[in-house]
């Protein structure tokens, strides 16, 4: 495994930690179809939430959420339309998309950006 995806891995399984602790039913990690990607698909509340994390050991390349760009955003939204389009249990439920920050070497610091990104029309 590259240090790159173990780096990846070890923030996304804190991640996940976080958000169990926070009150988060992990749907599903690691979703890989339709061209799209999604590390963490959690449920809370009646919405489901679409999260990516990113993983940073210092701030060289900027905050951690920064290299959620454009992009990135449309292939999380690419990846969740093939999430809901699989799971129809949950076509009634809201959605939306957060990104959560961990920063390791600050004693696992975790920022949790709620409603990070919308879905434009």
């Amino acid at each position: 495994m590259s240090n790159e995806k173990a780096k990846g891995t070890f923030g996304e399984a804190l991640a996940a930690d976080f958000l169990e602790k926070e009150g988060y039913t992990i749907l599903k990690k690691n979703y890989l179809k339709y061209g799209g990607e999604l590390d963490i698909v959690a449920f809370k509340n009646g919405v489901v939430v679409f999260i990516e994390v990113k993983t940073r050991y210092s701030y060289l390349m900027g905050e951690p959420a920064a290299a959620v760009d454009t992009f990135k955003q449309l292939k999380i939204i690419k990846g969740a339309e093939g999430f809901m389009s699989e799971n129809e249990k949950l076509h009634s439920c809201s959605f939306r998309f957060d990104v959560i920050e961990v920063m390791p070497k600050e004693s696992k610091r975790i920022n949790h950006i709620i409603n990070a990104f919308e879905v434009e029309e």
